[in-house]
């Protein structure tokens, strides 16, 4: 006789598109970083929707502002104003020291309107001949699985079979600088980076990379962009992971999180001069900063305005940073990342990332592998040193030889 989570995942297997390959867990409550199955067992979230529950499930503060909300208007289409968006746009550009907002719903759409954004000034402000502006982005990248995006991807599993792919863009070694500089042209719209390169392993740049890749965008006049989606709103212990180099971008991609774990938001956020080149009817969304949103938004700003979870995610990473490290040499090969968000890379000989994973679900922990032997951990910011102690533990027991 199957068990009940058996039961769903044989529905999910005949009835849903196979795009994904989820763990064997079935989840039907949670809070905090922790989650409950059909079958009642507990486990430690230490994956966090790759970012998008930095505030852990079903946080007070963001459902409250949900329930109320809903209990008012939850949808008007931008066709009419409302009264949480002027709202949620002031607040966000306030937090993140910018002049305007551009909202959407997932972070694909806020890269897609960053690259129509940088496109449409490189025309009219740059003065690029038509049809010929370039972006240039780094090997590695992930940016979403839209077809304009997958067009500068290198990775195959997303590329192969989608293509024709969309001209315009040029790739480089992620962290070469050099490179970089060798890349623009007269026709550079902008410069395409992550700040911390999340499906590739966690991967941080190289010191001062950053400060020369602004160097570089102001000397070819070009846009540097910075895709925030993952790496942003406290996850690496500031409130953007570009703050560690102490570089601005023009424009910051920003999502996941910015949701508060309950429903797609999305943003671009930026200088006025550059987001101010969109007229009425060239770029939108119906869904795109309504009044739930919104609402939602607004409560996650104010939950990040405190300071208190980059200040948690600065502590606490330093912690997670220093026990992951003392498994190099005994099971692990290299640790990567900043805060509460690490690559974690298994020795050769050890388990697959997969069987990982899997083998740490039974243990009551969640994590999700990539690039076959790298873990990738992220657990929610509101986590308490013991429970993140409990789940190094699960991981330390997994890989160490």
């Amino acid at each position: 006789m199957s068990t009940p989570a058996e039961d769903f995942i044989a529905l999910d297997e005949s009835w849903s598109t196979h795009n994904y390959h989820p763990l064997p867990v079935v989840i039907a409550e949670a809070n905090g970083p922790w989650v409950t199955d059909v079958d009642g067992n507990r486990y430690l979230d230490f994956l966090s929707g790759y970012s998008a529950l930095n505030f852990g499930h079903r946080h007070p503060a963001v459902v409250t502002a949900a329930v109320e909300q809903l209990g008012r208007v939850t949808l008007t289409s931008r066709a009419f104003h409302h009264d949480q968006f002027g709202l949620f746009c002031k607040e966000l550009a306030e937090l993140t020291g910018t002049d305007m907002v551009l909202t959407m719903n997932s972070g694909a759409e806020a890269v897609e309107s960053a690259i129509k954004v940088a496109r449409k000034w490189a025309y009219q402000v740059k003065g690029v001949p038509a049809e010929t502006a370039e972006v240039v982005v780094a090997t590695s990248n992930f940016h979403g699985r839209t077809t304009t995006i997958v067009s500068f991807s290198d990775d195959e599993t997303a590329r192969a079979d989608f293509g024709p792919f969309t001209p315009g863009f040029v790739q480089v070694p992620y962290g070469d600088a050099d490179a970089l500089r060798d890349a623009v042209n007269d026709r550079t719209a902008a410069l395409l980076l992550e700040p911390i390169q999340g499906e590739a392993g966690v991967i941080t740049p190289p010191p001062g990379y950053f400060a020369e890749a602004r160097r570089i965008a102001d000397d070819a006049g070009a846009l540097l962009i910075a895709d925030e989606i993952q790496s942003g709103l406290a996850r690496t212990g500031t409130l953007l992971a570009l703050d560690h180099e102490g570089v601005r971008a023009d424009l910051y991609t920003l999502g996941k999180a910015l949701g508060g774990g309950i429903l797609p938001l999305s943003a671009v956020v930026g200088r006025g001069d550059v987001l101010g080149v969109l007229r009425p009817g060239e770029h939108g969304s119906t869904f795109g900063g309504n009044p739930l949103a919104c609402a939602v938004g607004r409560a996650v700003i104010a939950l990040l305005r405190t300071g208190e979870f980059q200040e948690r995610s600065a502590t606490l990473g330093l912690h997670l940073h220093q026990r992951l490290g003392a498994l190099v040499g005994n099971g692990v090969t290299e640790v990567r990342g900043r805060g509460l968000w690490a690559g974690v890379d298994i020795a050769a000989g050890g388990l697959s990332g997969r069987d990982a994973s899997e083998t740490l679900a039974k243990q009551g922990v969640l994590c999700k592998e990539t690039h076959g032997s790298t873990l990738r951990i992220a657990p929610p910011l509101v986590i308490e040193r013991d429970e993140l102690d409990r789940g190094i533990d699960a991981i330390a027991a997994v890989v160490r030889r």
